[in-house]
């Protein structure tokens, strides 16, 4: 189904997967990473009355179209969960930023003011720049929400959407927990499994 026009505030996601150009060394991997994130991405937002998105390459832009800001940032976030643990029932990590601000959707993407506020000018933009070069660097598996331009939430309502120590920029959405008080032993497996590379991540994840 085509996606309406859209113009307004609401919160953005790019999600991309990690490794991805490791995997382009290989045609047939890349190919099956692909094939698995397009396949991943139509089949949770098809079972979605609220978010819409599209994919491209190894990226894919969602976000959600109504309601206030409370229930779009939990009907995000719902989703992103769901895509993140397909992906990695594959063996995928996705890394995703999130922000809020003024999106267009025309038939395309377009950025209100761009030249006024220069490359910030959009959620879109923001989301995307987070995920590129932010700082600090997002790491696989990550979903997290750029604070800048961020609007008041009830912040009961996100028992899983939490502050890091040394990250005053974001709050780090821990999609793989049920319990948001097992958020640092997590953290200490995730940064643990650095040495075993991606496959230690992926175990740290699948293990959380």
């Amino acid at each position: 189904m085509p996606i309406e026009d859209y113009n307004g505030n609401t919160f953005v996601a790019f999600t991309d997967i990690s490794g991805f150009k490791e995997l382009m060394k290989n045609d047939s991997l890349a190919l099956e990473a692909i094939s698995h994130f397009y396949q991943t991405g139509f089949n949770v937002l098809r079972e979605s009355e609220n978010v819409e998105g599209f994919f491209v390459s190894d990226c894919g832009i969602l976000f959600a179209r109504n309601g206030s800001n409370e229930s779009k940032l939990q009907d995000l976030l719902r989703i992103i969960k769901k895509i993140n643990e397909r992906m990695l029932s594959e063996n995928y990590m996705l890394t995703t930023s999130i922000a809020y601000g003024r999106f267009d959707y025309q038939g395309k993407i377009e950025f209100q003011g761009i030249e006024k506020n220069a490359i910030y000018g959009g959620a879109y933009v923001k989301a995307f720049m987070d995920n590129e070069t932010g700082k600090p660097i997002i790491q696989p598996g990550q979903c997290r929400i750029v604070k800048d331009n961020l609007p008041q939430l009830e912040r009961t309502h996100f028992p899983l959407v939490l502050d890091r120590v040394r990250d005053k920029g974001h709050f780090y959405y821990y999609w793989n927990l049920r319990d948001p008080e097992n958020a640092q032993t997590f953290e200490n497996k995730y940064k643990d499994s650095y040495s075993l590379k991606y496959a230690g991540m992926i175990n740290a994840l699948k293990n959380s």
